[in-house]
């Protein structure tokens, strides 16, 4: 039985490529840095701030504690208005909200408060696990299983909707299942856009067959 209904972030709630371009190339402007090369844009739509700034690093950690306070003294608000829901997110998930507990686990960190807080999502989800919460980000496991265990869920029943090969392993390793969304992600159980998911959560997983 589905109880959880658990969402990444970016590439799921929203395109944020435009936005986490701005905001990492803001970063190392502040170094006197070059901007962030091709594989480094793809790179930031799903992983962690931390992970993009130690790959760019190089293992130099004093380097990375450079970008992260400079990331710090940033304001979000000119990098959330970047970002582009499909829909209107508040009246869908509030809508999803009644037959399903929601959940949040994102790679994101520092911003995640106010990000909700600018999307008008503020006590939406009933449980919310990030970066911030000094778990292992994804593709380790340990952010979705803090978000069901935060939900009072076990994990054989909860789904987690990702759209990336990391999202995928980390459900996985999770033993949660999943739903891919949009093109960046391969999987059995999949949909092109976020105003399909309920209808598969539906037929998918709420019948006793879950993948």
């Amino acid at each position: 039985m589905l109880e959880l209904v658990m969402f990444d972030a970016d590439g799921v709630l929203f395109d944020s490529e435009e936005s986490n371009i701005a905001y990492y190339n803001a970063i190392f402007a502040g170094l006197g840095e070059p901007p962030m090369s091709h594989e480094e844009e793809l790179a930031g739509v799903f992983m962690s701030a931390n992970q993009i700034f130690e790959a760019r690093a190089s293992g130099d950690q004093a380097r990375v504690a450079r970008m992260q306070e400079i990331g710090r003294t940033l304001d979000f608000t000119p990098f959330f208005d970047l970002l582009r829901p499909s829909l209107e997110l508040r009246p869908f998930l509030l809508a999803l909200k009644k037959d399903f507990r929601l959940g949040l686990a994102t790679n994101r960190a520092a911003t995640v408060a106010k990000l909700l807080e600018h999307l008008r999502l503020s006590g939406v989800f009933d449980a919310v696990a990030s970066a911030r919460d000094k778990v292992r980000p994804k593709p380790a496991p340990d952010m979705l299983l803090l978000c069901a265990e935060r939900a009072g869920t076990s994990p054989s029943r909860a789904v987690y909707v990702g759209d990336s090969s990391i999202d995928l392993a980390a459900a996985q390793a999770a033993g949660i299942d999943f739903l891919g969304v949009g093109p960046r992600v391969e999987h059995d159980v999949w949909v092109s856009t976020l105003n399909e998911v309920p209808q598969a959560l539906r037929e998918r997983f709420c019948n006793g067959a879950g993948n």
